[in-house]
């Protein structure tokens, strides 16, 4: 007889048979009985995924950033004077077409093999970077900005999707960490550039054209490179031996959320569109990024304070710095604290209160003071950093997901669009509008993963008091070599199942 369910075909008194296509891509890596991984292999296989495409990870999260930023930068290089530019309305065009392409990205990002299409992203940002060279006014810059928004959907959505391949949700924590800390390093290098920039004199052409031109090409290599070197999933990963992939399958098995499912499954959509903590993480993502408005406005700010161009392009690197030392440290904590992540997240908006304060308090002449309230006001960027982490541990079901990913990345747009039109002449030199915009939400934002906290501690208590699973096997029909029918025995972690779906799974904290 049928199922109730929409991923098994029949069920009979002990067994459940299912189809293929609703299976997770490394259910057919780890079929039948398997012995129990040994740790120092699962330890070696994890040293050389790590080898293999965290270089490239972070390498791309740098160039992306820095190649995101460059407008900040550009506005002090001489690109408004130029092009008669209005830096905020372009920042606010960038992050609406990143939201408009956000869920037809993800939804191509489970269709076809992950590594490949982030390549042609980057491909076609790197062409819109260095065409950005060549724009003489304001529509020129807009088409190019927007082409830049529509690619970027890929990146963040797409590195979420292959670090819940390869990694245990431990290991995630880390490595999102690890490769979101390059924003830090892209705004120290980038600083660089634009000083090193300021000294290139070139009849017809400008020291921000330069800067468009250096890190257009830089992105043209890197796209080439990921074409070439960078996995799709750990199915067919070229670094793994055979044996390897189905280890590395094995070795997520805890997860509870496999690798991939190609076949969109309106149910999970629905799931994740009804599922709270979808709009808690979504509300968080958009109040966080409001205040993001600061990346591009930050060396004007610090030159208002009466900075040279060439001081204010040297200190821009400093919350750079300040970026890699926060990240890198708060996901440790929250690593090696379980069930910390709300906790370890909250606590990084402390500093920035006490930036606010500075900056709105300390009299005008007070030029170092608010320099550090500005520098301060920066560092809350570990608890975005573990949402996006913490979100992708407690999904599963891989169009959920996807799903998932582009709401709290679309939601991570409306903070972005929102935060330059905050930005007014009115409020110079002292910005206190904008600045109160910026401590509401750094005081919602801490409240809020202390709510989705709550919220996951309440379902997991549900789920610790429900009765035992019946202990169903699983069951796949698989053709052998010789021509013969057999059953074999599929693990329910990769069922593609959804964290309601599943009872077994627990959310962590």
């Amino acid at each position: 007889m049928s199922s109730d369910s929409p991923n098994i075909m029949l069920r009979d008194q002990k067994h459940v048979y299912l189809s293929t296509k609703d299976l997770d891509t490394g259910a057919q890596l780890v079929v039948g009985p398997t012995s129990p991984l040994d740790l120092d292999e699962a330890l070696r296989i994890r040293r050389k995924i790590d080898r293999h495409i965290m270089p490239l990870m972070c390498a791309l999260y740098w160039i992306q950033f820095m190649d995101k930023t460059t407008l900040g930068y550009a506005s002090i290089l001489g690109i408004q004077r130029a092009t008669n530019l209005t830096t905020n309305e372009l920042g606010t065009v960038f992050y609406l077409s990143y939201l408009l392409f956000e869920f037809p990205q993800n939804l191509a990002l489970q269709k076809f093999p992950v590594g490949k299409w982030m390549s042609i992203n980057i491909f076609v940002w790197a062409v819109a970077l260095v065409c950005h060279a060549a724009c003489k006014n304001f529509a020129g810059l807009l088409v190019v900005r927007m082409l830049l928004g529509a690619c970027e959907g890929s990146i963040t959505a797409g590195f979420l999707i292959v670090s819940s391949m390869f990694y245990t949700r431990t290991e995630q924590t880390l490595r999102v960490g690890y490769w979101f800390l390059m924003n830090g390093i892209a705004q120290v290098v980038a600083g660089f550039i634009s000083f090193g920039v300021l000294h290139i004199n070139t009849k017809g052409f400008e020291p921000w054209q330069w800067l468009m031109i250096i890190t257009g090409m830089t992105t043209v290599i890197l796209a080439i490179s990921f074409w070439f070197l960078f996995p799709d999933s750990p199915t067919n990963a070229w670094f793994l031996t055979p044996d390897e992939r189905a280890k590395a399958v094995q070795r997520i098995k805890e997860n509870q959320t496999g690798v991939e499912n190609k076949h969109f499954k309106m149910e999970q959509m629905i799931e994740a569109l009804t599922d709270p903590k979808t709009w808690l993480f979504a509300l968080f993502s958009a109040l966080n990024n409001v205040p993001n408005s600061l990346t591009n406005q930050q060396s004007l700010i610090i030159a208002s304070f009466g900075f040279s161009v060439l001081q204010t392009t040297l200190l821009s690197c400093v919350p750079g710095i300040l970026e890699i030392l926060t990240i890198f440290t708060g996901v440790r904590l929250a690593a090696q604290r379980s069930n910390s992540r709300a906790y370890v997240g909250a606590m990084y908006f402390i500093p920035s209160w006490f930036g606010i304060l500075l900056v709105n308090l300390l009299p005008w002449s007070n030029q170092a003071g608010l320099l550090v309230g500005q520098f301060l006001a920066e560092t809350s960027v570990p608890g975005f950093v573990l949402s996006l982490s913490w979100l992708n541990n407690v999904t599963a079901g891989h169009t959920k997901r996807v799903v998932t990913n582009a709401i709290m990345l679309s939601a991570y747009c409306v903070g972005n669009a929102a935060g330059p039109l905050m930005w007014k002449d009115q409020y110079k030199p002292r910005n206190h509008v904008p600045w109160a915009v910026i401590g509401a939400c750094y005081v919602a934002c801490p409240v809020l993963l202390l709510v989705i906290r709550a919220v996951l501690v309440r379902e997991n208590r549900i789920r610790d008091a429900e009765p035992v699973d019946t202990g169903e096997e699983y069951v796949i029909e698989q053709i052998t070599e010789d021509g013969k029918r057999v059953e074999v025995n599929i693990d329910k972690e990769f069922l593609d199942l959804t964290d309601r779906q599943n009872r077994d799974f627990r959310y962590v904290l």
